[in-house]
Formats: structure tokens, C-alpha cells, sequence
């Protein structure tokens, strides 16, 4: 397996994935990968990887982070060694990643199952994670509350150390006692306190002479007032330390009894970060999990090769279904290797539980062995030659292939004498048949294709070539076996026409014959292929107009309904001021008619009311009726789409209580009677999902995680955010980080201003180290 991983190239893929790893634990595990053979294992590996991306795109800014690689120090505190003050906090702040990233997984166990479990494996020790972090300072230094007595020693010392500076300094600025000295200052020598002394003037200050400087002009002198109190803070100094020795052995005692535990968290984390690993390279490559099928098949559809840039040729190839066996022909440089590399970076990825570069669709079997013969691998030691080196790897890959193993083997049978080299590569491709081996193999042997094409479960295919540029195509056609190209290459290069022609006529008739078919196969293929690509621009711009016509559609249905809606309110406005105007005029007429008898009076006001009736009547009847689509429904479910007559709006069902019922228009929420809902015709979806989900899944699968607003205005940026949030929100995302660079500050006062008052905003903050710093803000979305 080692030899093959290193032909295949796989080792450089796990350096890049180990490139991904933010600790020197998922550095090793990712170097150290090795694929396996159980499919149980490899898909719940995949599952890993999965979720792990799941997680950059919907928790980006999770914290998992802030532990270190703290093996050596839990090793040295098993053997109840004292560790440092370095160790120690670096001990306690593992201890606190871990159980902030034990409690994020609980929170999101429904979300994460897998890496939950790897969670729970992790040690929670508040109180020893306290005492750590309590007692060492950032940087190592031990806080003065650390313990009771060390504080008390602390402070003692800053009062004799108080002391010894206040008599220095009544020393130093005795007027007496300047003239002595070389320069009015206090300095520290041997840890004791001194003043510089002239060396002529040596008995005018007694004390002890602790040093002199390089000419001896200077001494430094510890004045005799300050000798006890140096004293002092001496024995103070020394308590300090015996201490702090103390404090730093019951903690490392305290992780000397969680050793096995905290061994078991830091597996775990590296684990983590091993799996994280595996998502960062697969968002890098734009990979996704292929489909885990039982046997010894492959169907991969437009791979990538992993190693060489984004715009390489993808590949279709598929194995193991229809034919067992594939023969790939064709010319030098036409991309044949890279096919082969392809196939077995796909396989070895796949088996190690990595995401490969390819579409969706794509399946993998399991392959118990993975056999590769790939390149001129002579060895001038061994003083073999091509032919030698490619024979000795075959007959140990005979020797070890059987059912179920998947073998590559690049320019088969080259390197000798053609005719023999044809008929060895055909006994070897009929051995690897029988024993249900899964083969492909390049050649350059004519013999090879006619095998491929009179073999049942054998298959020709071939890199296609452009014989108007010389250039390969890297496209694999199955199906079709290679031509050389020789005669057409050479006389595109400027060989003779009469010397070409002279080459045609000493191939035998049937090479002729052969020839001929595959050119007219390859013609027949391309033009079946331009055929294929003009139909399927056709479907694709017949998709658009269709598209766009149902827009237009719905666009004059809404057109209108807003027509209707406003002649609607027009009515309405001139009934209600009909009505006005009739409730004055009986004001007026009660007014008039105030003197006369009752009966009259009665009479006469009927009358009026009854002629403004008439013309209430009359203006009513101009009101269009407004057409309200679907039925009142007897009861919605959550995620129903329903219409809202009065806001002439299309909603979806949050929630229902009773007879009163959430829903959701645009960005607002509202609570609606369930009368004043419709049901609509619920629109067809080939997933079989809701329309609601194939728009969550749309703007899931196209929505980032930040949003760059570096070099807008206020206002545009505004526009930006509220666009932004509102998908970030039907993405499913919890955070997301909005960049506005430093600057003068007026945009990100303007951005956090939007923020405060956002209905779809829970919290916000600036950016940490990593996250942008105060040129980015990371926002917390409600759910």
C-alpha cells in the first residue's frame, strides 16, 4: 500500500490536508491517514467530513480553538513532576476549550451527531480549570491571589521595598550627600539596592560595595540604613518563590490526578481538528461526499484531479458495472496518466474518509487492495532497465491482486519488442479478468483494442485529441478506443505528403480497415456530441424563456390584482365620502325641518335618506369585486404557503394555535385569524420538496458567510446588509460577519447602527484576532 500511496501521489494530498490542521495533533493524524476497507468505517468517516463542513457553513465562528498539544506536560504530571507556570496555564486553557467546545456540541447534538459524539469523550473540571486560570496570569506570571499567604508575602515585600526606596531617596537628595555621589539615582545590584558613590568619597558613605564600574571611578554602594531592610526583602523574595513552588506543585498534583482523562480530551480534540482538517480541504477543492456503493465499481462524474489547478478537464469514468476492465488508448501527452491518477487519488480519498472533486452523483465502491504501476520507476542501483522495473511491480501486484482489488497500470507491456510486449499485456489483462480483478490499463498496442472490443466486460476508451491544434483535449471517451494520430500529427508538423503516403501503404489492410472505422466512429461520436451540446444549449435557453414567461405571468397577475386592489380603495373612498355627505345633508334637513310638525319632519327625512341610498347604491356598484384565489382551509401546517386577501401578499405558516395563526410575509412576522387566510395551489417540485424548502436550499447552498462592504456608502451598504441578512436568515445561518475595514470608523458606526435596531439581529460584536479585528463586526442572527 506504501508504494502505492507514493506512485498515486496520495502522500502530497494528505501534506495539503495536514496543511489544514490548526494543531500539531491533527497535523499527525492527517499524515499519518491510512484508507481503510470497511465500508461501515469509510461512511461514517465521510459522514465526519460532512458534518464538518456543515459546520463552517452554518456555525463559521464556533470556537474550537484555544487548546494546546499539552501531551508532554500531562506525561511529566503523571510522574508527579511539578510542572511550570507556562505548562500549567497552557493545561488550563485547554481545560476551558474543552468545555466550551463540549457545551457547543451539546447545544447542537441534533445538528452534529458524529463530532458530538467525539465531544462527549472530553473531560469537564471546572474547579481545577478555575484554580489554574485564577492563580496564572497570561504570560506566566502567578497572580498575588494565587494563595492567601502569597499575597500576604507579596504585599509585604511592596512595604519593605516602599521603605528602602523612601531612605534611598532621603540619601540621594541630602544636599550633603549629592556631592558624593556620581549621579542622584537608585539601581539594584546582586537584588539589592545601591546608590552609585564617587571611588574618592568611599568612607563619606558607609555601607557594603556591591559592584564598580569597568573604569572604577564609580562604586555601589548598599548604605548601612537599608542593609536590614534589604534583609528583609531578601527573605521575602525567598519566601515568595518557596511559595509559588508550592502553589505550582498542588496544581500540577491536581492534573497529575486527571491525567488519563485529560490523555482521552486531547485525543479527542486532535480528533476534532483532524475532521475539521477534512472539511477546510474539501470547501478548498469545492469537493462533496460521493455515494458509498457496495462492490468493487465507480461511476465518477466530471473528477478532478485533486493536485492540478481548478480549471484542469474533469473526467467521466465509470468501472465495475457494465465492464470490468478498461483500455485506454490514444497518443503521448493526451492526458492517460492523469486518468489513471484521477481514479486512484478518488479511491485512496474516498477509503480515507475525504471528499473528492467531483459532481454530484458520483459513486464508490470499496476496494479491498488498490494496486498501482505508474511511470518509469528504473532503478540504476538495481541496473534495470523500463521494461524491468514495470515487470518486477507486475509480479508482485499477480501476486497479490484477487476479487475485489482495483489495479492501474500506465503503458502496459511497453518497452520490449512490440509484438511480444502486445501479447504479454493481453495475457496479463485476461489473468487480472479471471480473478475479478477491476483494471484499467493504458497502451499504445493495437492488439489491445481488438481485445477490449471482442471481450465481453472488457471496454475500449480513449483521450480525445484535436488533430487542428496538436493539443489533447483531456477528455476520456469510453467507448471508443485512441488512434495514434502518427500520419496526421507528422504532416500537420511538415512531413512530406508523398513520405506519409508511402507510410500508408506499408500497413496491411486490415490496420487500414481498422483505421478507417475508428476515424469514421470518431467523427460519427463528435458530431453526435455537438448534436448533444446543441440540444442541450436548446433545452437550457428553452428552460430560460419558459422561466421568464411565467415571470411575466406572474407579474401581470400581481399587475392586476394592484389594479383592482386600488379601484377597490377608490370606491370605498368615494362610498365612505358619499355617506359623509349623506349624514350632512340629514343634519341640514333635520335643521330645516326643525318648526315643522313631526310627522312631516319624519316624513321628509325618510325621503332623503332613501334618495341617498340610491346614490350610495349607485357608486357601490361600481366597486370591482375582488377575486380571492383558493378556499378558506380548514386547517395549515407549519411551512404551508397560503395567500393573505387583505394584504393581497403570499405567506408561509410559522405556527398555528387554535383558530389564530404565525406567518411569514417577506421579513415580517404576524399573527392572523384563520379565516382570513386562502389556500393556494401548492407548485410542483421534481425533489419533492416544498417550494419554501428549494428556496431555503437555493439561497443555502449560494450564501456566504460574510459580506465585504469595504468602499460603499452608508446608504449602499444598508441596502447590502438588509438583502444580506434576510438571506443569511432562510440559509440557516446563526452568525455571519459583515466587513467594513477600519478607516475612519464612519461606516462601521453607520453598519452598527443598522444593527441595533435590525429585527433579524440578535447580538453583535467586533471581530477577535482571526475574525478581522475591529474591521469587521460578527453579528448573531435570530432564529
Amino acid at each position: 500500500m506504501q508504494k502505492t500511496i507514493k506512485r498515486l501521489e496520495f502522500d502530497k494530498v494528505l501534506e495539503r490536508l495536514a496543511a489544514h490542521a490548526h494543531s500539531e495533533l491533527g497535523k499527525e493524524r492527517a499524515r499519518e491517514l491510512v484508507p481503510s476497507v470497511d465500508r461501515n468505517t469509510i461512511i461514517r468517516w465521510q459522514s465526519e467530513t460532512h458534518e464538518g463542513r456543515e459546520l463552517l457553513r452554518l456555525d463559521p465562528v464556533a470556537e474550537l480553538g484555544g487548546w494546546h498539544d499539552v501531551r508532554a506536560a500531562v506525561v511529566r504530571a503523571a510522574r508527579f513532576a511539578v510542572l511550570s507556570a507556562e505548562e500549567l496555564l497552557a493545561t488550563g486553557e485547554t481545560l476551558a476549550a474543552a468545555r466550551r467546545i463540549k457545551k457547543f456540541f451539546t447545544e447542537k447534538k441534533d445538528r452534529y451527531p458524529l463530532l458530538s459524539e467525539l465531544a462527549e469523550a472530553m473531560i469537564h473540571q471546572p474547579q481545577l480549570e478555575k484554580d489554574i486560570l485564577r492563580a496564572i496570569l497570561p504570560g506566566g506570571e502567578i497572580a498575588d491571589d494565587a494563595s492567601p499567604e502569597l499575597l500576604q508575602i507579596r504585599r509585604g515585600l511592596q512595604r519593605s521595598q516602599n521603605r528602602i526606596r523612601e531612605r534611598m531617596e532621603s540619601i540621594i537628595r541630602s544636599s550633603e550627600n549629592q556631592k558624593y555621589l556620581q549621579d542622584p539615582i537608585i539601581t539594584i545590584r546582586n537584588d539589592r539596592y545601591v546608590v552609585p558613590v564617587k571611588q574618592e568619597y568611599r568612607n563619606q558613605i558607609p555601607g557594603i560595595v556591591h559592584d564598580q564600574s569597568a573604569s572604577g571611578a564609580t562604586l555601589f554602594v548598599e548604605p548601612m540604613p537599608v542593609v536590614e531592610a534589604n534583609n528583609e526583602v531578601r527573605r521575602l523574595v525567598a519566601a515568595e518563590k518557596q511559595e509559588i513552588q508550592k502553589i505550582l506543585a498542588e496544581l500540577s498534583q491536581g492534573v497529575s490526578e486527571i491525567s488519563e482523562e485529560l490523555t482521552i480530551t486531547l485525543d479527542a480534540l486532535g480528533q476534532l481538528d483532524f475532521v475539521m482538517a477534512k472539511a477546510r480541504y474539501s470547501r478548498q477543492l469545492n469537493a462533496w461526499g460521493p455515494k458509498i456503493v457496495e462492490g468493487g465499481v465507480m461511476d465518477i462524474r466530471k473528477g478532478r484531479h485533486p493536485l492540478l489547478p481548478a480549471d484542469a478537464v474533469p473526467a467521466t469514468i465509470s468501472l465495475g458495472k457494465d465492464f470490468r476492465s478498461l483500455v485506454i488508448t490514444g497518443p503521448n501527452t493526451g492526458g492517460k496518466t492523469v486518468t489513471l491518477k484521477t481514479v486512484g487519488l478518488f479511491t485512496l480519498m474516498t477509503q480515507s474518509g475525504l471528499h473528492i472533486p467531483a459532481e454530484s452523483g458520483t459513486e464508490m465502491g470499496v476496494f479491498s487492495k488498490i494496486y498501482a504501476d505508474i511511470g518509469d520507476e528504473q532503478s540504476i542501483e538495481q541496473s534495470l532497465s523500463t521494461f524491468s522495473s514495470h515487470m518486477t511491480n507486475l509480479v508482485d501486484i499477480l501476486a497479490g491482486a484477487g476479487q475485489g482489488s482495483l489495479v492501474l497500470l500506465d503503458e502496459l507491456g511497453a518497452g520490449t519488442d512490440p509484438t511480444e510486449g502486445a501479447a504479454l499485456a493481453r495475457a496479463i489483462l485476461e489473468t487480472l479478468f479471471q480473478r475479478g480483478v477491476c483494471t484499467i490499463a493504458t497502451t499504445h498496442y493495437s492488439e489491445l483494442k481488438n481485445y477490449a472490443y471482442t471481450t465481453p466486460g472488457v471496454e475500449n476508451a480513449s483521450v480525445e485529441f484535436d488533430i487542428e491544434t496538436l493539443r489533447p483535449t483531456y477528455r476520456l471517451l469510453i467507448g471508443r478506443p485512441g488512434r495514434s494520430n502518427a500520419f496526421e500529427i507528422s504532416a500537420r508538423l511538415g512531413l512530406s505528403p508523398e513520405v506519409v503516403q508511402r507510410a500508408r501503404q506499408f500497413l496491411t489492410t486490415e490496420q487500414v480497415e481498422v483505421a478507417d472505422l475508428i476515424n469514421k466512429l470518431e467523427q460519427t461520436q463528435q458530431a453526435a456530441e455537438r448534436e448533444r451540446e446543441e440540444a442541450e444549449t436548446l433545452r437550457r435557453d428553452s428552460e430560460k424563456l419558459k422561466e421568464r414567461y411565467r415571470q411575466l405571468e406572474q407579474q401581470l397577475r400581481e399587475k392586476r390584482e394592484s389594479l383592482l386592489e386600488k379601484a377597490q380603495e377608490e370606491a370605498a373612498r368615494l362610498v365612505r365620502n358619499a355617506r359623509l355627505e349623506a349624514d350632512e345633508a340629514v343634519k341640514e334637513l333635520r335643521s330645516k325641518l326643525a318648526e315643522e310638525n313631526a310627522k312631516d319632519r319624519e316624513s321628509a327625512i325618510q325621503q332623503a335618506r332613501n334618495k341617498l341610498q340610491r346614490v350610495t347604491s349607485k357608486v357601490a356598484a361600481k366597486v370591482p369585486e375582488r377575486v380571492v384565489p383558493g378556499e378558506i382551509p380548514r386547517q395549515v401546517k407549519p411551512g404551508q404557503q397560503v395567500f393573505l386577501p387583505k394584504y393581497n401578499q403570499k405567506a408561509y405558516v410559522l405556527s398555528v394555535s387554535g383558530d389564530n395563526v404565525q406567518v411569514q410575509v417577506g421579513i415580517m412576522k404576524m399573527f392572523v385569524p384563520l379565516k382570513e387566510l386562502r389556500r393556494v395551489a401548492e407548485e410542483k417540485v421534481t425533489s419533492g420538496q416544498t417550494q419554501v424548502g428549494k428556496v431555503f436550499m437555493e439561497k443555502a447552498n449560494s450564501i456566504g458567510t460574510s459580506l465585504d462592504l469595504r468602499g460603499m456608502t452608508g446608504d449602499e451598504a444598508l441596502l447590502e446588509i438588509e438583502k444580506y441578512l434576510d438571506d443569511a436568515l432562510l440559509a440557516g445561518l446563526n452568525s455571519v460577519i459583515l466587513i467594513h475595514g477600519k478607516g475612519t470608523g464612519a461606516l462601521r458606526a453607520a453598519v452598527h447602527r443598522e444593527l441595533k435596531s435590525h429585527p433579524r439581529v440578535k447580538s453583535f460584536r467586533l471581530g477577535e484576532a482571526g475574525e478581522g479585528s475591529s474591521g469587521a463586526t460578527v453579528v448573531e442572527l435570530k432564529q
